[in-house]
């Protein structure tokens, strides 16, 4: 099932078992931010994106290790070498992806992140060492930015495709297809909004982070807060902008994201995901975070 019909999603989702595959992944991929700067086409449609002068390349390349060396504590964590000429790179799980089996390359919409797609080494490591089939979406004309564009909750198999600049229906449909998901809610970001994975995480199969503002439609957040109650948790505007949305499970027990993300969460927020049975960990990434994405952004998984 693809739709927009809530009704209809609402209905089947809560009649899917948690049996579709793991909650969480068994490894996580990065790519170092090697000639982290401005990319000027990226910020065409990324309102999150510093001034060219915040960019700091050598703050940013300590965070991301310190980054790696923590992910590193909950699983294995492997890092590529960036590329002056992809920017961007440093967020890969817009460009690759994994299921059981199987690796998706995404189109992206911007040329300079275009270029992400061809890189030999990572495709290697997908179809070389890893043994997995390749199913790539890059030549195609529609843009579908994988997990930045798509949020998935992997122990039902359910999508929720956010729909803009960088993924159309047709690249949702391609993507839902492509990771053998049973059903994706299809929705429209909010204007100003580029990728799902801001304002919505999906938290080990068992909780959300929703930050309302980000979705045009309210009946979707209303049926993704009724999927995930009693532990959908609706982020403040401030939480939001400080991309507390961009957060991920690497582990059944645990949320990451930004320690930008975890100084604005409020109280009741905190208490929240304690209540669903996760501990809050954080890295420092504001010198990251100028480049419109945050510690969800950062993180490839491999399943």
């Amino acid at each position: 099932m693809i739709t927009r019909d809530t009704h209809a999603f609402l209905d089947f989702a809560h009649a899917t078992a948690p049996d579709f595959g793991p909650a969480t992944a068994r490894a996580a991929f990065l790519v170092a931010p090697d000639g982290f700067a401005l990319a000027e086409q990226s910020a065409a449609d990324n309102r999150y994106m510093a001034d060219a002068a915040a960019f700091d390349a050598s703050r940013a390349s300590a965070q991301h290790r310190e980054l790696q060396r923590a992910l590193s504590q909950v699983l294995p964590t492997v890092c590529f070498a960036g590329d002056p000429l992809t920017p961007d790179a440093l967020f890969p799980n817009n460009v690759f992806a994994t299921a059981a089996g199987r690796y998706v390359v995404g189109r992206m919409r911007h040329p300079v992140r275009q270029r992400e797609a061809t890189r030999a080494d990572i495709r290697n490591f997908f179809g070389g060492v890893l043994d997995y089939a390749e199913i790539d979406l890059s030549t195609q004309p529609h843009p579908c930015e994988l997990t930045g564009a798509l949020v998935i909750d992997r122990a039902r198999g359910l999508g929720f495709a956010g729909l803009s600049e960088r993924c159309d229906e047709a690249g949702a449909r391609l993507m839902h297809e492509a990771l053998g998901l049973r059903a994706t809610l299809l929705f429209d970001l909010a204007p100003g909004e580029y990728h799902t994975n801001v304002v919505l995480a999906v938290l080990a199969g068992r909780a959300a982070l929703i930050c309302p503002n980000g979705f045009a439609d309210p009946a979707a957040v209303a049926a993704i807060e009724a999927l995930y109650a009693p532990h959908a948790l609706l982020l403040s505007p401030d939480e939001h902008a400080a991309f507390a949305g961009n957060a991920i499970s690497l582990s059944g027990d645990a949320v990451w994201m930004s320690a930008h993300a975890g100084r604005a969460l409020r109280a009741s927020s905190r208490a929240a995901l304690a209540a669903a049975g996760f501990e809050l960990r954080t890295v420092e990434l504001d010198a990251i975070e100028a480049g419109g994405g945050s510690l969800r952004c950062c993180v490839g998984e491999i399943y």
